[in-house]
């Protein structure tokens, strides 16, 4: 009877080691996501669209061509002005979005303030790529 509640300890030791390592992976995951879209944020509040295009995700840039990419910052983008803040509200794993490809994303939505309007909120989804990287693969703002 004993041996049977060490090996229930034990088992359940494992298993909360597997859940804490796995915890920490996603938590890992997320963390290099969050900075990869602040770099590629950092792009689009200097207006470099282009640049801001060329380091996006490859699901995105196939999606999106770099010209109609490029029109469309200039006209939603651009009319809000100059960022003023910008605080994290959520992040969230995940592994399949609508009308994507099953893959490694992360939701990361930001509470924006800018210049010509007070409150936004920015929605960036980054994806790990196949080199390994995390890059944008989606970008919206309400």
């Amino acid at each position: 009877m004993k041996s049977t509640k060490s090996v229930g300890a034990v088992l359940m030791c494992l298993s909360l080691l597997v859940y804490t390592q796995s915890l920490c992976a996603d938590e890992a995951e997320e963390k290099a996501a969050q900075t990869s879209a602040g770099q590629w944020l950092g792009l689009v509040d200097q207006g470099k669209y282009a640049e801001n295009w060329e380091t996006a995700a490859t699901y995105f840039k196939n999606a999106v061509p770099e010209q109609q990419w490029l029109q469309s910052m200039q006209g939603a983008r651009q009319p809000l002005g100059k960022m003023v803040s910008r605080r994290l509200l959520s992040a969230q794993f995940t592994t399949s979005l609508p009308g994507a490809p099953d893959g490694r994303y992360v939701v990361i939505q930001y509470a924006t303030s800018f210049e010509n309007k007070a409150s936004a909120v920015e929605t960036v989804t980054p994806m790990l790529e196949a080199d390994g990287k995390w890059k944008v693969s989606g970008y919206f703002i309400k």
